[in-house]
């Protein structure tokens, strides 16, 4: 059965003109031509069996000289541009209503024009959502052009082929956020860890959401572990380029001698550690990134032990200083001011429970097991907004360096798939030339899971409110855009770029959008197009306050106090 069933009396008007992607459409009704807006879609008449789809462009009344004979009153000629975008083929093979962005034919001149709205709208769209109607899709919302139309988006290829969520300030961004993880949670067996920066999420709830949190101080202080929902991210799992980044200063003439001793003595610190647990057969074929734990005193002693070393002199029963005598001092000095922060405890004051060999399987499990195999996982919330600002790309990155390990080392007939959604992701995905050392390391493991991580079944989901200062490689590896309003010119060239020429005008609209408001662009809904959010049923704290409703209330008692207290402990109460 065809999707569209139309009659001459539903058409809109007929082909006046025809270009190469291009076609003007005459509209004699007009009742008719005070229906159409702008970027709202139509069909057109084309070869039997085929519709043409095409978006409006340009609606204008043009008044011509003269009278009408008949009515003796003022001639007009109502015209609508259409840039034709696509074409409806009613089969395809086997596959019945098929659209392929191909234009093998144009319509031809008094070829009819029809509207694409409600029912027809809404079939169309999850045509091209490739869904079946059944509500297990990718719904977002409804078409802001036709409310009765809902809006439903691919969810294999939404997290296929990566995406990217932005918009300013206060345009919805957690909010559409929230929605998508409201839809994820409904599956049986989801699988997504949300890097929640600033807690935006808290009230996010449902039987497939659990919410974690790095380790903060006080956490430290009671003995909270994983049955707390609390987590420790200690530092044998940091890779080589993230241990150099955290406790060698670049700008130290000594920097190379002590990256050399580093690696050697914290490969020495594994195998010690591997040889005394027996476990030969990871002995065998281990590196100084494999996941494995060392004792932080023990790799500490050994460093003083060389930057101290004194061998036997030239002459007999004299000594002399070392080859790296002296050399290691500020490495040791910044490694002892790291392990003593009580805002990094949670990476190197875990207690016994964390150098255990098996404590990693918990951890993983706890982190990414899907909604099938925890109590309460699928989504998975965790809160760094305790983590220092200086540390919060190392660790972030190694969560994601985790889960992109865990992908490619599980056989591939028992692979299930992982999104990883990264919030505030141009804190820790910068552009290469404002990045800092620790940002270096996290865009190398961000990069490799945008360019490699479809085929280990890991999607990535960015999300910011400056597409523009978020790394261009991951930009340009995300094939689907939810965008919001953007008002910054730079940041809405980065959607502009995304659109084909024929449909460049849509980016017009990005600073113009409503709160919770987006123009959806990319291979999970084939068609640039504008929907409303629906509302989540728990709203993110997205920090939007009402200043001057605020300045007119009572203010909270000692809050200047809390705050200070809180600033010192380094943790919110």
């Amino acid at each position: 059965m065809s999707l569209f069933e139309y009659t001459a009396e539903d058409a809109l008007g007929t082909v006046l003109g025809v270009d190469t992607g291009t076609v003007t459409v005459e509209v004699k009704d007009a009742d008719h031509l005070r229906r159409l807006q702008v970027n709202r879609l139509v069909a057109l008449q084309s070869k039997p069996g085929r519709h043409m789809i095409g978006s409006i462009t340009n609606v204008t009344r043009k008044r011509l000289p003269g009278l009408d004979e008949d009515t003796d009153e003022a001639q007009e000629l109502n015209l609508c541009k259409i840039a034709l975008i696509g074409t409806m083929f009613n089969r395809e093979g086997e596959k019945r209503n098929v659209f392929r962005r191909t234009l093998e034919s144009v319509p031809e001149i008094d070829a009819l024009c029809f509207a694409l709205e409600g029912q027809e709208l809404t079939d169309f769209m999850r045509t091209l959502a490739s869904v079946a109607a059944d509500g297990s899709s990718l719904k977002l919302g409804t078409y802001t052009l036709d409310e009765n139309a809902e809006a439903f988006l691919n969810g294999n290829k939404f997290f296929q082929r990566h995406a990217f969520i932005g918009g300013s300030t206060g345009s919805g961004k957690s909010w559409t956020t929230a929605k998508i993880l409201e839809q994820m949670s409904t599956l049986a067996t989801v699988n997504g860890i949300v890097f929640d920066v600033h807690g935006e999420y808290k009230p996010l709830k449902g039987d497939r959401i659990q919410h974690l949190r790095i380790a903060g101080p006080e956490d430290i202080e009671q003995s909270r572990g994983l049955e707390d929902s609390v987590i420790h991210l200690p530092y044998w799992l940091l890779s080589y380029e993230a241990l150099t980044s955290l406790f060698v200063d670049r700008t130290d003439q000594n920097a190379p001698n002590q990256a050399m001793i580093m690696a050697r003595e914290i490969n020495a610190s594994k195998q010690r550690y591997l040889q005394n647990k027996g476990k030969d057969d990871v002995l065998a074929n281990f590196t100084i990134d494999s996941p494995v734990p060392f004792g932080l005193e023990e790799f500490l002693d050994s460093l003083r032990e060389i930057n101290e070393e004194m061998i036997p002199g030239a002459k007999a029963g004299t000594t002399k200083q070392g080859d790296f005598h002296g050399k290691l001092s500020r490495m040791i000095s910044r490694l002892e001011n790291k392990t003593s922060d009580r805002r990094l405890g949670f990476m190197f004051q875990g207690g016994p429970a964390t150098l255990e060999f098996d404590w990693l399987q918990l951890l993983t499990e706890t982190l990414m097991g899907a909604a099938s195999e925890t109590a309460s996982g699928g989504v998975t919330i965790v809160d760094f907004s305790e983590v220092p600002s200086d540390v919060l790309p190392l660790v972030v990155s190694l969560v994601a360096r985790m889960a992109f390990s865990i992908q490619q080392w599980t056989p591939p007939d028992a692979r299930h798939p992982l999104a990883i959604l990264c919030d505030e992701a141009h804190v820790y995905m910068p552009q290469r030339g404002q990045a800092s050392s620790a940002d270096n390391v996290s865009l190398d493991i961000f990069e490799k899971i945008a360019k490699e991580g479809r085929k280990y079944g890991l999607g990535l989901v960015v999300i910011s409110q400056r597409p523009s200062e978020v790394n261009k490689t991951l930009i340009s590896q995300c094939s689907n855009f939810v965008s919001m309003r953007l008002t910054n010119a730079e940041d809405q060239q980065v959607v502009k770029r995304l659109l084909p020429d024929s449909l460049g005008g849509f980016s017009d609209i990005l600073p113009t959008l409503d709160t919770g408001e987006a123009l959806v662009v990319g291979d999970a809904s084939l068609l640039p197009t504008r929907i409303r959010v629906d509302e989540p049923l728990n709203k993110p704290n997205s920090g939007t306050v009402d200043f001057w409703t605020e300045w007119q209330a009572p203010v909270a008692k000692n809050r200047l106090k809390s705050a200070i207290d809180n600033w010192r402990k380094q943790t919110l109460q």
